[in-house]
């Protein structure tokens, strides 16, 4: 029966033992700093697509009357108005993680900044994936 006890008491305390680990993990700053930047090297190599993007916009808007000829329902207004709005916004989420590599604090000891950029680095992946869908259907019926 002590025996028991003893197994039972010794199972409880490494249970809250390993419940207490968990705990100061989530708050350890190297902990949550690698979790920013696991998401920043997930969302990082996007930006060579982003700009192959802008190079294909840039030679679109530029061609836009030859376009037409093979295209003869295009609005061009439409796509021309579509295109730069899609130029600006893969520039705008590729400049946003230039400032937040350029900002970012990865040695910070302060728990609470570290959760900061976890969230800022999730906002911007957020923006990544919806900036990325955005160019699929605007450049889709240019990729034909």
């Amino acid at each position: 029966m002590k025996t028991i006890i003893l197994s039972i008491a010794a199972s409880s305390l490494l249970t809250m033992a390993g419940c207490q680990n968990i705990k100061e993990e989530k708050n350890d700053p190297k902990v949550i700093s690698q979790e920013a930047i696991a998401v920043h090297d997930e969302i990082m190599p996007q930006i060579s697509s982003f700009d192959k993007h802008s190079i294909l916009i840039d030679s679109l808007l530029h061609d836009m009357a030859s376009i037409q000829n093979h295209h003869k329902t295009l609005d061009t207004a439409a796509a021309r108005h579509d295109l730069t709005q899609l130029k600006s916004d893969l520039e705008t989420a590729t400049d946003k993680m230039m400032v937040w590599m350029k900002e970012y604090e990865p040695d910070s000891a302060d728990a609470s900044y570290q959760k900061m950029e976890v969230d800022r680095i999730n906002n911007l992946k957020a923006e990544f994936e919806t900036v990325q869908k955005t160019a699929d259907k605007v450049l889709a019926p240019f990729n034909k």
